[in-house]
């Protein structure tokens, strides 16, 4: 049975794996029918589960009517997150982006199509880099002041961007983002450049999706099971390969799965993080529940650090150069205790 986290600086108690629910439907050529997604569904929560991520993009709206009925006879007792954004419809031009038009009119779509008064959990899905942050913050702020929305969350958005939004909410009074959504994995782990100490600075919880790298860590293209990526990912390079050598060397020592590593390397970050598991199959849920018994020694984050190193970039390697510690510090920098004020 999981466990239960706080999203972010707020008392709202999550499931510490949220299940992910882009393939409720086959619209899109693929994913799960009505009634193997019931049975998803029926796997995660009793296990303990009650957070549930969805957007109004996800199978042409099916997702969330999916759900909504799945929800529906204790709805009180889920924690629903959302999004808006992606295009509502195509009919015209103010049907998708960032802007209040369309957060309003996707926010009243999601309500009707779930059949619920309220959003837990409210996203913005991708930034346009056209909608003026205190726009977006207003919109948001109305509608918890309705009731249709609890929280607020993130999504895809750059660090300074997600940074000044949080800056304005508090100066204002207003509800702040409590909860970050971003690729992150042992494949993409760019996002710690600037993102994820962000999140850390702001007490966000950080919803990893992709996880699994698509499949990737989970050992499947070392298979040979290539499923429907294209040879040209970079989930098939030579990085990624080695990478998941290494957490199915480890899963092997553990007598585990691989994805149980791979995704409980995730839940030992220091930043608060909740990994967004999805799955297309009953199988595939069963198997991904069983990480949150597993713990990784510090030998085991070591390795898996270690091969999954990336370019930090600057600022961050410049910070790291032992000339410049000498500079800022005066020789005193392995006698300095460090430790972050945030």
């Amino acid at each position: 049975m999981m466990k239960y986290k706080l999203l972010g600086r707020s008392g709202l108690k999550v499931s510490e794996l949220c299940l992910g629910t882009m393939g409720f439907g086959t619209e899109n050529g693929w994913g799960t029918d009505k009634a193997l997604s019931q049975k998803i569904f029926d796997t995660y929560v009793n296990a303990g589960g009650n957070f549930l991520d969805t957007a109004n993009f996800y199978t042409r709206g099916t997702s969330e009517v999916f759900l909504g009925e799945f929800i529906a006879p204790t709805r009180d007792k889920y924690v629903v997150a959302t999004k808006y954004s992606l295009y509502e419809n195509r009919d015209h031009v103010n049907a998708s982006g960032n802007s209040r038009k369309n957060m309003m009119a996707t926010v009243e779509a999601s309500l009707k199509r779930m059949k619920t008064d309220y959003i837990d959990l409210l996203y913005l899905h991708i930034w346009d880099n056209l909608t003026p942050v205190d726009e977006i913050l207003r919109g948001m702020e109305d509608l918890v002041s309705q009731g249709k929305v609890s929280y607020l969350g993130i999504s895809d958005t750059p660090a300074w961007v997600v940074s000044k939004a949080n800056t304005l909410a508090e100066l204002w009074g207003w509800n702040q983002f409590i909860g970050l959504q971003v690729e992150y994995s042992l494949v993409q782990r760019t996002v710690e450049r600037e993102l994820i100490p962000m999140a850390e600075h702001y007490n966000m919880t950080v919803l990893p999706w992709a996880p699994l790298a698509g499949g990737a860590l989970s050992g499947k293209y070392l298979r040979g099971d290539k499923g429907r990526i294209k040879e040209t990912s970079n989930r098939l390079n030579e990085r990624s390969t080695n990478i998941a050598r290494e957490v199915v060397a480890i899963a092997d020592e553990l007598g585990v799965d691989a994805s149980h590593v791979a995704l409980k390397w995730l839940m030992q970050q220091n930043v608060s993080c909740i990994p967004i598991v999805g799955a297309t199959k009953v199988e595939q849920v069963q198997e991904n529940l069983k990480c949150v018994d597993l713990a990784l020694n510090p030998q085991h984050m070591q390795r898996l650090d270690k091969v999954s190193a990336y370019d930090p970039g600057f600022p961050a390697a410049f910070f790291e150069e032992d000339a410049v510690k000498k500079n800022l510090f005066g020789g005193f920098y392995d006698k300095i205790e460090h430790r972050k004020f945030l």
